[in-house]
């Protein structure tokens, strides 16, 4: 077991290590190639730098309201299958739940139909299911569409970003070709800086369009599956109400 642990420490060590010099490395070129750029592809990343911070600070922020509406929904329907009933939204917990706007909303226009009868031994007929689970639906509609705030700058982003990076590269490569021949050389050394220069926004373009992408079909397959469970939550309530008041 002592050996054991011991190579788990040399591991993490040499982990350590490689990382720290690798980002010592990349850092130290970058630094080198951006030192070369000009004012255009300065321009040009910097603009992918800001649709990067943008893009992040959306991702990190859906992250943790996705793991919140999982961690509320959850604890919100198990409480609301165990009732067994249509109870008042008051008794259930995780107020800040989707679920629990959209079974406020059918429960406030039930309590519009039958009034205060729903604590009766013979509660009084519903007038209209239909109504009851519009305003579940349109509460659900809200719900989504409060979910898919932000989307839009993230398929900007993921879509935008390439584009932006190889306007910097064409005009790059315009620039470096255009003092090779100012400068009448044709080796490899005249035109490597420009080249290189003009890749680099390329790569920039990429680094940010590649991440927007990724969670911008993650997020999006996590708001379908919010809306599907919407729509079937409010089918259920429509459900319990017609058994209760029918």
């Amino acid at each position: 077991m002592c050996y054991g642990a011991e190579v788990g420490k040399i591991f993490v060590a040499l982990r350590d290590n490689v990382i720290f010099l690798f980002t010592t490395v990349l850092l130290i070129d970058l630094g080198n190639i951006l030192e070369q750029t000009g004012w255009v592809a300065r321009g040009v990343i910097a603009l992918l730098l800001l649709f990067s911070v943008i893009s992040w600070g959306m991702i990190l922020q859906k992250i943790g309201l996705f793991g919140r509406i999982r961690r509320e929904s959850d604890q919100f329907l198990r409480i609301f299958r165990a009732t067994r009933g249509v109870a008042n939204p008051q008794a259930l917990a995780s107020a800040g739940s989707p679920f629990a706007s959209v079974y406020a909303a059918g429960y406030r226009e039930l309590q519009s139909q039958v009034g205060s009868g729903t604590g009766n031994p013979h509660p009084p007929k519903l007038k209209s299911l239909s109504a009851v689970t519009v305003n579940m639906q349109l509460a659900s509609a809200e719900e989504v569409r409060r979910a898919e705030k932000g989307m839009s700058w993230l398929a900007t982003t993921g879509s935008v970003s390439p584009f932006i990076g190889l306007f910097g590269t064409v005009l790059g490569i315009i620039d470096a070709f255009s003092g090779l021949g100012n400068a009448g050389s044709g080796s490899l050394r005249g035109v490597g800086p420009g080249i290189s220069e003009a890749l680099l926004t390329t790569a920039a373009g990429l680094f940010v369009a590649i991440p927007a992408v990724i969670f911008y079909n993650q997020f999006l397959q996590n708001i379908r599956n919010l809306a599907q469970r919407l729509d079937t939550f409010a089918l259920e309530v429509a459900a319990q109400i017609e058994k209760t008041f029918n």
